[in-house]
């Protein structure tokens, strides 16, 4: 394959943006490529970068994109939205349509706020949290991402850990003291803090899925469920990754837990910027203009994404076969990586959910936290990612983020990732038997 005009742009994107990108894991850097790739276009399973190179994606923008790159369902009614206008700063049908929908689908769900981003849509919910409680503190798990607002970039995860950090600079050491971490999945601790400490809200991703994917067990989030309510915390559910995605109430109708406050992105806008929050009607109507927990934004519910988010839950919704045929489809791939991995003796521990999944390089039974995904090797992540890329197939590039399936993967597509795995783990293979 030929990068030249890829190089070109990030050697000029270099100068003008910092690092050459506008969300860090972009740049590729661990996985020592010269320059990322630079996407012209997409189109069902398949994306195209600036040098006409064709890909398998599986990124799948992070996870929105269930449906595949420009659905037929979603770009119709995108056109017919976008030749009325891009957005107002006013009230549009189509915002209301969207919350309609989401209310009706999301168990925990009686009022939503759209916002643009899922980074909004979380900082929003920890601000709702403490209003609703009075308290200060809040709980988050390590390797659990929830955007990048300060109080909830402690111990993160996504592009903090593939940059080798769990910290941001520029947070004050008062939001730093008001933000409780632990280990994800570990109870006992979370019931002794919980009872210890007067906290606001838990706030999880009931699958994490920035750590590379955690295979959460139902235990976990049950007794989650249970302590917040005996100590009066608010439970938040960041659904960002897992809602609509998962199953089409999300994680918490795949589990049958239902949390205080949901936050959501990514899908509910089709691939459009996009994020909600919402939950009990009682804590919800603490937002402004009813009550004085301010939220705002010029494009939060703008037409476009809201008729974009519209069109892909409602053929969710028509269409629930989707799911279980995803999940058959991954688990075809991922049946025939375990026997790649034995074949040519590479140590991988594989987590799947779903249609998400990530291929751990590391000698363990099961990844179940933070501590054990640090342990992967990550030279051998960097083989695994470069091999697919060169050949063809685009794959997240960090060791810890989460692999997406979209109902354009077809057995054709699962196929040729196969082929160009096992060159992949034969290379690997060939590097520890050295």
């Amino acid at each position: 394959m030929v990068f030249k005009n890829s190089i070109d742009l990030y050697k000029k994107a270099l100068n003008l943006i910092p690092g050459g990108v506008n969300s860090p894991v972009r740049a590729f850097k661990s996985v020592n490529r010269e320059a990322p790739i630079f996407v012209k276009k997409g189109q069902g399973a398949r994306i195209y970068d600036e040098d006409d190179n064709e890909y398998i994606d599986y990124i799948c923008s992070w996870g929105p994109l269930i449906l595949g790159h420009n659905h037929p369902k979603v770009i119709e009614e995108v056109k017919k939205i976008i030749e009325n206008g891009s957005s107002y700063g006013l009230p549009t049908k189509y915002e209301v349509d969207l919350a309609e929908l989401i209310v009706e689908i999301v168990p925990s769900i009686e009022k939503v706020r759209l916002t643009t981003s899922g980074t909004e849509a979380t900082m929003s919910a920890v601000r709702l949290a403490r209003a609703y409680t009075g308290r200060n503190k809040i709980l988050k798990f390590e390797g659990c991402y929830h955007g990048h607002s300060d109080a909830l970039l402690v111990k993160s995860g996504s592009g903090l850990l593939t940059e080798g950090y769990q910290d941001s600079n520029g947070i004050t050491d008062g939001v730093l003291k008001d933000t409780l971490t632990l280990g994800f999945g570990d109870l006992e601790k979370v019931e002794n803090l919980l009872r210890n400490e007067e906290v606001a809200c838990v706030i999880v991703e009931p699958i994490p899925a920035n750590m590379g994917l955690i295979e959460t067990h139902k235990e976990f989030l049950q007794g989650l469920r249970r302590i917040t309510e005996e100590t009066k915390t608010i439970l938040i559910f960041d659904e960002v990754i897992s809602g609509f995605r998962l199953a089409l109430g999300g994680a918490q109708e795949f589990f049958g837990i239902t949390p205080d406050l949901t936050t959501l992105g990514k899908i509910i806008g089709g691939g459009y910027p996009v994020g909600a929050f919402g939950g009990k009607r009682e804590i919800m109507d603490l937002v402004a203009p009813v009550g004085r927990v301010y939220h705002a934004g010029t494009l939060s519910g703008n037409p476009i994404a809201s008729k974009a988010g519209f069109a892909t839950i409602s053929y969710l919704k028509e269409n629930p076969n989707i799911y279980k045929e995803l999940a058959e489809n991954t688990n075809y791939l991922l049946d025939n990586v375990e026997k790649l991995a034995e074949k040519y003796g590479v140590d991988v521990c594989i987590n799947s959910m779903g249609s998400l999944f990530t291929i751990f390089f590391v000698d363990l039974e099961k990844v179940e936290n933070l501590e054990d995904s640090l342990k992967a090797n990550t030279e051998n992540f960097s083989i695994y990612f470069n091999t697919m890329l060169d050949n063809g197939i685009v794959v997240p590039p960090s060791q810890f983020e989460a692999h997406f399936l979209s109902i354009a993967h077809t057995k054709k597509e699962l196929d040729k990732t196969l082929e160009v795995m096992e060159m992949a783990f034969k290379k690997i293979g060939k590097k520890n038997a050295k």
